[in-house]
């Protein structure tokens, strides 16, 4: 193994093969005769985890997404099937190395679990162990929810503004022309009244309103993603050990 692993890390972590396929959970922790090390765990495969298959250890590595083992998928499906509540034999120990190709140890693997449904034996050697505590803690679980807002209605309504607008206008005004008599119209001059009369024109603005469209307005609703902070208080159980025995008094023994 590349470091050295505890069997209470090693339970209910999931088992992943080095192509990163997820075999199963870890079931039952089996540790060697010869270095009391785990050696062996027990994977949980088939429909619903009925079935156990052993897996070596050797080479494993603990990570945060679960135990990684050095055998594939397939291999341990392929395994040899044992009963994993009872002890391994000689025989069956032996199968199992050969069958993953390892080298056998001088004395047959004894079969001392260590976390078989938060049950603990065998991680102090051949001393029993007590009834595991299970440490608890809270967790924050965040969901959503699809709640309404408000509404928003579209409608339309009448203003009345003033607007100026400038038009050129033509009009007509009466200029007085002045000309010299020539020789020939002298002889022709009359004394009396008379009098001429011309009809001046003008153009004159004039306003008409229509209604012309200028565009189109509608509703429409999009979505927009945005993060949200939530927090929450969340409590946890710490695990602390009481020593009931007697300690020497240091005061008067330096």
């Amino acid at each position: 193994m590349t470091s050295t692993l505890r069997p209470e890390e090693l339970t209910e972590n999931a088992v992943v093969d080095p192509q990163g396929k997820k075999i199963g959970k870890v079931g039952t922790v089996y540790l060697s005769d010869d270095t009391q090390q785990p050696e062996w765990v027990t994977v949980r495969t088939g429909m619903f985890g009925q079935k156990e298959s052993f897996v070596p250890l050797r080479g494993a590595r603990l990570d945060r997404d679960g135990l990684h083992v050095q055998v594939s998928k397939d291999q341990v499906t392929d395994a040899p099937r044992t009963d994993a509540d009872q002890h391994l034999s000689e025989q069956e120990s032996v199968e199992l190395y050969r069958y993953y190709k390892l080298p056998t140890p001088r004395s047959s693997m004894e079969n001392r679990t260590a976390g078989s449904r938060g049950r603990m034996e065998g991680a102090r050697g051949r001393g029993e162990a007590g009834e595991a505590m299970t440490r608890s803690e809270e967790q924050l679980k965040v969901g959503k929810e699809q709640v309404e807002t408000g509404r928003v209605r579209l409608r339309k309504y009448t203003v009345t503004e003033e607007q100026q607008i400038r038009v050129p206008v033509t009009h007509e005004e009466v200029r007085v022309e002045r000309e010299p008599i020539t020789d020939g119209e002298r002889g022709n001059a009359r004394i009396g009244d008379e009098e001429q009369e011309m009809t001046l024109h003008a153009e004159r603005a004039r306003v008409e309103k229509e209604a012309v469209p200028m565009e189109k307005v509608r509703l429409r609703k999009e979505d927009v993603t945005e993060e949200q902070s939530l927090s929450g208080e969340v409590r946890k159980e710490q695990i602390e050990v009481e020593d009931g025995r007697d300690k020497r008094d240091r005061r008067n023994h330096p």
